[in-house]
């Protein structure tokens, strides 16, 4: 199995920007758990973040030019506002999970819409950093076979 974790903007300042809604954790620091647990797990797992809309779209594109499996993903504030975003995950059949570290849904009402979730197979939100992991274990129950 082949994943890939793509972060959106402002993700690389985790563990600096805003710590009492994001915590302490780095993006390294969830890239170095989430590597244990998939070569634990025998999982090819990757890497990209960036704070450019195009860049992540192209991200999207390659991950299935590549034969990859899976997207765990959190668009940061594109999220709210990026229809091309959507619109790149739902031209490649490969299943993406949404996550975000805050709850989305009890913050400002901004925040409260995902322009995404329409074409991702779930969301996590709300989770921490933990949501990542959750979500490399639902990509690990879609191997075994069970739908979600």
């Amino acid at each position: 199995m082949r994943l890939l974790v793509l972060n959106g903007p402002n993700l690389n300042r985790l563990g600096k920007r805003e710590p009492g809604i994001y915590g302490a954790e780095t993006l390294e620091d969830v890239e170095n758990n989430l590597k244990s647990i998939a070569q634990e797990k025998l999982v090819e797992i990757s890497f990209y973040q960036s704070n450019a809309e195009g860049a992540l779209i192209d991200k999207i594109h390659e991950a299935e030019d590549a034969g990859c499996d899976g997207i765990i993903f959190n668009p940061g504030a594109y999220t709210h506002t990026s229809v091309a975003i959507r619109d790149a995950i739902a031209s490649v059949d490969i299943p993406v999970i949404e996550v975000h570290i805050s709850n989305i849904h009890s913050r400002e009402p901004f925040r409260q819409t995902s322009m995404l979730a329409p074409v991702c197979i779930g969301q996590l939100s709300g989770f921490g950093t933990s949501g990542y992991e959750l979500a490399l274990q639902a990509f690990l129950l879609r191997r075994k076979g069970v739908k979600l």
